[in-house]
């Protein structure tokens, strides 16, 4: 009967934690290779210097150190470490001293005050054995949710990197912009010259003079409009380094800035290059263990203690030495559905950390393809671009000729220097699309990082 009245709780533990079981998530299926086909390299760790321009590696260095957002994933990265070794202090025995000390007086037995003086050392030892491995799996919880925190901090690495590399690209793309409206400016400044003087000379009409300042000024417009965007494109970039609005310094430009080789390698090789997704299954496997311990709350509990001290008085003559040695067993047998709700809670944790992570693989997956894509067409844009710049700039000299002799009016001309304008924009433009695709690229492959790296030096 006795034996029987221990194995209850257990069995009914047992039964209620086997009704509680998460849902079962699909799988995801690497596919063989990408859908857009490109010549592709391994991924450099610092992948950025391969543009070549020093301005922006030291620009992403120092970013890297000083971005507040790196910051705070750091200091998460302290918490989880530190939750880690408390799990880990939960398996090793503890120790406690105390001591007490009085001064009294009472009366004896034969009615004559006593005044005492008395201390009680003590030392007391307890330690809980782990039968169900619920302190492992707490242990285990623990280590998991301090790796999935040095993952996230890596994620934030790997998104301030592009970021501050892309703005960087950006404000490339602004200056050659700039120098686009600025030179335009120039020429149109000589057209508005042209048109006064010819008008005042009676050979053209005052029409090409209101023409040609109307175009002078739609060009003038443009010139603040692109300086503004600079100055916040600046802005955002002082932030992304810890830095208060200023200047930033330039390396290359646009043109002379290096195009690295396409990173790339086998879609499967993607679930341990991206650190967001070795967060969410490090975050899955934290889950797991975690419904395990709610789990195992069910289970009995088996604690020992033992308490060693001394009794010091002054109306003794010698101290007694005093010492106890005990155990408990703890069940559960009627807690109104707390343990239950604790276990479903955890299964609905762990069901969505199972569905988070079917998603970050499908987001690399989806986000390296965008990139290999916006790469591919990006590169044939500019290329179109590059053409029709060629073509509008010959169709501007045979126009400006066919003017200043007499065989067509200022209103072809001056068409001709909109189009070429307008064309010399769109290239410019592209040509940083371009290079943000690429750093688009580096940063949905995982920009050099692996599962391993997080690994190494683990506590």
């Amino acid at each position: 009967m006795r034996r029987s009245g221990l194995l209850l709780p257990l069995l009914l533990g047992g039964c209620a934690a086997g009704q509680v079981k998460p849902v079962a998530v699909p799988a995801v299926d690497a596919p063989a290779a990408w859908r857009t086909a490109a010549p592709l390299s391994a991924v450099e760790r610092d992948w950025w210097a391969g543009f070549g321009d020093p301005a922006l590696t030291a620009l992403v260095d120092r970013a890297l150190v000083n971005n507040s957002d790196i910051g705070i994933a750091a200091g998460r990265v302290r918490e989880a470490r530190a939750n880690l070794a408390a799990a880990r202090a939960t398996l090793l025995p503890t120790l406690d001293a105390s001591l007490t000390g009085a001064r009294s007086r009472s009366i004896s037995a034969f009615g004559t005050s006593e005044v005492q003086n008395a201390a009680q050392p003590q030392l007391q030892a307890a330690y809980e054995i782990d039968l169900f491995g619920r302190l492992a799996d707490q242990r285990s919880a623990a280590r998991n949710a301090y790796l999935a925190s040095e993952a996230a901090r890596d994620a934030v690495r790997l998104a301030i990197a592009s970021a501050t590399a892309s703005s960087y690209v950006a404000l490339l793309g602004l200056d050659t912009r700039l120098d686009i409206a600025r030179r335009t400016l120039a020429a149109r400044e000589t057209s508005l010259r042209i048109a006064r003087s010819r008008v005042s000379n009676g050979y053209s009409p005052k029409l090409e003079l209101q023409q040609a300042q109307a175009e002078y000024d739609a060009t003038a417009a443009i010139v603040p409009q692109i300086e503004l965007a600079v100055a916040r494109t600046e802005h955002g970039l002082n932030l992304l380094t810890g830095d208060t609005p200023q200047a930033v310094g330039r390396g290359a430009t646009l043109a002379t800035l290096a195009q690295p080789p396409l990173a790339g390698g086998l879609p499967s090789e993607l679930l341990r290059r991206r650190p967001d997704i070795a967060q969410a299954e490090r975050q899955l496997a934290a889950a797991d263990s975690s419904l395990a311990v709610a789990r195992k709350r069910f289970l009995p509990q088996l604690r020992l203690s033992a308490t060693a001290g001394a009794a010091f008085s002054s109306l003794l003559d010698d101290p007694l030495t005093l010492w106890q040695l005990g155990g408990s067993i703890l069940a559960p047998i009627f807690q109104g559905g707390r343990l239950t709700a604790q276990a479903e809670a955890a299964a609905g944790q762990r069901d969505q950390a199972a569905f988070a992570y079917r998603k970050a693989v499908l987001t690399g997956f989806r986000e390296v393809e965008d990139a290999l894509a916006s790469v591919r067409r990006i590169e044939e844009q500019t290329a179109l671009a590059i053409h029709q710049r060629d073509t509008l700039a010959e169709a501007l000299r045979l126009a400006t000729n066919r003017y200043r002799e007499g065989y067509s009016p200022y209103l072809e001309q001056l068409d001709a220097q909109r189009q070429l304008l307008a064309a010399e924009l769109n290239l410019a433009q592209l040509q940083s699309d371009g290079f943000a695709a690429r750093i688009q690229l580096y940063q949905a492959l995982g920009g050099g990082w692996s599962a391993a790296d997080g690994e190494s030096g683990q506590p």
